[in-house]
């Protein structure tokens, strides 16, 4: 008689998307950061002096070949600073947060991945490859256990997290994110040496295995058997 066929909870898949929109609000939603008064067409690049956070509004970009007009609003502080020209913005904030404004406003890929050229969209491309083979790996080892109604790490497990975390480590290390750097460079050594576990078992248990096919041989050679005349 057949098994009868072992069906998903839906509780973790509900539970997983609850705290997806949980982390999404919570980074970009009502109270992910201060609010100023700016112009709703306008260029606006989060930046931070200090330990205070503001906003680098940016009017009129690419309007007539005129430069823009920057203007920065910081937490606490009620009117906002009048950049005199462009000039004043590469020496507050650098010629990369100036380009980033001016790119923006060019191609809006640009402007969700807060990116200045194409050839950043590769690293883009590898952090996201490997936040999926990081997070298939947790959906691999539900979908496993469920199969087996108890807690199981298979090997696949191991492979998707040393992928994921390498590549994570290395769009970490071009963002210059000290923090993605630490949580990742620890996992790669854990993930590689469990895999390095799992074979150094395998082949023990090969050895093992063919020592005991051994042992269960004839000790004499069939034409050669003590019994014969």
């Amino acid at each position: 008689m057949s098994q009868p066929r072992k069906r998903l909870k839906w509780e973790p898949g509900a539970a997983m998307a609850l705290v997806l929109f949980l982390g999404a609000w919570l980074a970009f939603g009502p109270s992910s950061g201060p609010r100023f008064d700016v112009i709703e067409d306008s260029i606006k690049l989060n930046v931070r002096v200090g330990t205070t956070r503001g906003v680098l509004e940016a009017r009129g970009v690419g309007e007539s070949g005129a430069e823009p007009v920057f203007y920065l609003h910081m937490k606490g502080v009620p009117t906002p600073h009048k950049f005199a020209d462009g000039s004043e913005v590469r020496g507050l904030f650098g010629d990369e947060v100036y380009d980033t404004v001016i790119a923006q406003r060019q191609n809006w890929v640009f402007m969700v991945l807060n990116i200045t050229s194409w050839w950043n969209v590769v690293w883009v491309g590898i952090g996201l490859v490997g936040q999926l083979a990081f997070s298939g790996r947790m959906i691999l080892q539900w979908l496993t256990s469920e199969k087996h109604r108890r807690s199981v790490i298979s090997e696949s497990f191991w492979w998707f997290s040393l992928i994921g975390a390498a590549l994570l480590f290395s769009y970490f290390v071009w963002r210059q994110d000290p923090v993605g750097i630490l949580g990742q460079a620890p996992g790669i050594v854990i993930y590689a040496r469990n895999l390095r576990l799992i074979y150094k078992q395998r082949r023990r248990e090969a050895r093992q295995a063919t020592a005991d096919n051994g042992s269960t041989t004839e000790p004499y050679p069939s034409d050669q058997s003590p019994n014969k005349a």
